[in-house]
């Protein structure tokens, strides 16, 4: 867009949400610059850093001065505003409510459930303390029903949770049941069904979905080298 300067997206790449949007910004080849914001050494909570987003969360956006935060907010918007495939946030009234009807159910199912797996079995013995056995399994449980409503609920039989192109849906799910994969655990290796859908995505994303995911690769590497 002529006139503006690349927008620039405040990111933690252990973050979900964050790599998704990463993923969008490469794979559109939207110009952006990087400002990395590490939560583990707290620079979430900075002056500076507050100021910006008084939530205290990633990602935050700034385009040209319009700061954003909320990650379903920022992909809607740039798929809206820069010139992007009509199929990540389709404009027919229909297909659009698709995707946001998955998004609106995304944040307390699939974002939810795989975020307590991964805190459970990842970050909580990291930080000193134990897993929860009666949590960790409940939240495997809840993940199951979750899963369960991906397949027959949104996939069905089509190439995408939204129709039979790649959306904004199968990009803020991808990386969501990628999060448990920091512990060696495929969430959906009995699931034939979501492993294609998985390996559509990954190919529909090229490079730069395993680019996003070098953070969760990493820490399984150190993770399954201690088992």
């Amino acid at each position: 867009m002529a006139g503006r300067q690349a927008v620039k997206a405040y990111l933690d790449l252990l973050s979900q949400p964050c790599r998704a949007l990463l993923i969008f910004l490469k794979h559109n080849r939207i110009p952006h610059t990087v400002e990395l914001v590490a939560l583990r050494k707290g620079q979430h909570k900075t002056p500076e850093f507050s100021k910006l987003n008084p939530m205290q969360k990633v990602p935050v956006l700034d385009d040209n001065g319009f700061v954003l935060t909320e990650s379903d907010a920022i992909l809607k918007y740039l798929a809206t505003t820069y010139n992007v495939p009509d199929h990540w946030y389709p404009k027919l009234p229909e297909k659009r409510a698709r995707v946001d009807e998955y998004t609106a159910w995304h944040h307390v199912n699939t974002r939810m459930h795989a975020s307590t797996v991964f805190l459970q079995e990842v970050i909580f013995p990291r930080m000193g303390q134990p897993t929860n056995p009666v949590k960790f399994k409940k939240a495997l449980t809840d993940l199951d029903g979750t899963l369960d409503m991906l397949e027959n609920m949104f996939l069905k039989r089509q190439a995408f949770l939204c129709g039979h192109d790649i959306s904004l849906a199968d990009l803020l799910a991808v990386c969501e049941l990628m999060q448990p994969m920091c512990s060696g655990r495929d969430v959906l290796k009995d699931r034939p069904k979501l492993q294609s859908w998985r390996s559509r995505v990954q190919s529909a994303l090229s490079d730069s979905f395993d680019e996003a995911h070098s953070v969760v690769y990493q820490i399984r590497q150190k993770f399954t080298a201690k088992l």
